[in-house]
């Protein structure tokens, strides 16, 4: 857990930025991330050489060699200990301000080798906005106090910053609360032997939740070459057409242990994307708003649903993406659950008849406070490409341990532990009535209801019959209470008039 003194150093640093002119959240995020990255090149290294010395051997692939590293930028040699952290951040501020923005910057820019390639291979477009020598200087000071090589720490650092950004991204992505994500990932319980997969990945948070999920849950196994590399190589994948949210992305990975991921610039609803049975878990918040390029877009997800939304799309990709016996958890707008336009209809018969959806959550609207006050749900599904949808779950979700204001203060109400554990143990939900928070409908019946997905369409409210007291004893109490007033007022006036 990330602790109150960190919290207030991170504060120190935002608000440094803040002062120092960049105002913009997702702006402050990324220059703080370019000299996160600056300061982790250095500890890895660091870290490697004390190992090779205390072995005497020398460092494997050092990150900063000996002698001279040529600037493309400015045609000059300049020495790589210049480029370390731990020297630079004792020039004095000018000194400073010149090698960080002239040099170092330029160097992560062209680093593409290695364990950081995923995170570098997205600085080509990366502009470094810090202005002021002074403001560079108390903003590395703020850094340097973080242990970069404690990943778990600087997981739980980075999220805290992604938590700070006010504001909604572009393309109608905000960010999923790391509990939402968290919840989810616990519905899927990824495995070893998943190829996981986030189209719209944004900061990365399915992925960065989905990779801690199998670390916790197979130390041991990953102690294994073969299980170890699908790890690190082949298991983790995420798509985006936001440069700045994949140099964030990978950053976040990277902090949490995950530095080779396949992360992506790339439109996933285009026919750029020719994922197709590739997947067996997809894990997504998809945009549901945003410009779209409707003549780009794949024409077998058009096949699935013909629309513009591009909730709908996601969700026709998602099918397409999967190997059968894939599963998804994705969440969606309220309106996908009981839209009656043409695509709205068509990707739920396509849900519920040709694979199997197992479960609709539907959450309060205030779960993306203060980002956004949309109402959403949960989809969760298995593609068959045969059908088996027997029975729907649906959960009637109140309270996720946040108060649902603008606020999202910490609250004893939470229906979190609550849903994952009935997930896991659907034949229990047998018995519960409609009267219950969560309960299974049988698909018959959600297709009598023309394919409606909301959960007051099944649910039953208990009417519970009030007896009011006949109006003429309610009369004879009003009197009685004026009387005794007039007594008051007129003890009163004799009393003091």
């Amino acid at each position: 857990m990330i602790t109150g003194e960190i919290k207030n150093r991170i504060d120190q640093i935002w608000d440094t930025f803040w002062t120092g002119g960049i105002t913009n959240s997702i702006t402050i995020l990324e220059q703080m991330t370019y000299l996160f990255f600056m300061k982790m090149l250095d500890d890895a290294q660091r870290t490697k050489e004390a190992n090779a010395n205390a072995l005497g051997v020398k460092v494997k692939e050092p990150t900063f060699k000996d002698g001279m590293w040529h600037n493309p930028d400015s045609d000059k040699n300049v020495p790589y200990k210049n480029l370390r952290w731990s020297v630079f951040k004792n020039m004095e501020p000018e000194a400073m301000f010149r090698t960080i923005s002239r040099d170092v910057f330029i160097f992560i820019k062209n680093l593409n080798t290695g364990k950081e390639s995923a995170y570098s291979k997205f600085m080509a477009n990366a502009t470094f906005l810090i202005q002021s020598p002074r403001t560079l200087v108390k903003i590395v000071e703020g850094i340097d106090a973080l242990d970069m090589n404690n990943r778990d720490t600087m997981g739980d650092v980075y999220e805290y910053v992604l938590g700070k950004m006010a504001a909604s991204g572009n393309n109608g992505q905000f960010r999923t609360p790391r509990h939402i994500i968290r919840m989810m990932v616990e519905l899927m319980q990824p495995n070893l032997k998943d190829v996981i997969c986030d189209p719209a990945m944004g900061s990365a948070g399915f992925i960065v939740e989905a990779a801690k999920y199998v670390k916790d849950h197979y130390k041991k196994e990953l102690l294994k070459k073969e299980n170890s590399e699908h790890y690190r190589n082949e298991m983790l994948h995420g798509f985006d057409t936001d440069s700045t949210m994949l140099r964030i992305g990978a950053m976040n990975l990277m902090l949490h242990g995950v530095d080779n991921p396949d992360i992506k610039y790339q439109d996933s609803l285009s026919t750029d994307n020719t994922d197709e049975s590739r997947y067996t878990l997809c894990l997504a918040n998809p945009p549901f708003t945003g410009s779209l390029d409707y003549e780009a877009v794949a024409k077998n997800l058009l096949a699935i649903s013909k629309t513009k939304k591009t909730e709908l799309l996601f969700l026709a990709l998602f099918v397409r993406m999967l190997q059968i016996g894939g599963r998804c958890a994705s969440i969606v707008p309220d309106g996908v659950l009981f839209g009656n336009s043409t695509g709205h209809k068509s990707i739920r018969k396509e849900l519920i008849d040709n694979q199997r959806l197992q479960a609709v959550i539907s959450m309060p609207a205030g779960v993306f406070q203060p980002y956004s006050g949309v109402s959403t749900a949960i989809f969760v599904f298995t593609k068959t490409n045969a059908g088996g949808t027997d029975k729907v779950w649906f959960y009637d979700m109140k309270a996720d341990g946040f108060s649902l204001d603008q606020k999202r203060n910490p609250v004893e109400e939470n229906d979190i532990p609550d849903i994952v554990e009935r997930f896991k143990n659907l034949k229990a939900e047998e018995k519960r009535t409609r009267k219950d928070h969560s309960f299974l409908v049988p698909v018959d019946e959600i297709r009598a209801n023309d394919y409606d997905l909301s959960i007051n369409k099944y649910k039953e409210v208990e009417k519970v019959k009030v007896k009011y007291e006949k109006p003429e004893k309610v009369l004879d109490r009003i009197d009685a209470l004026q009387k005794e007033i007039t007594k008051a007022l007129s003890d009163f006036r004799k009393k003091y008039l």
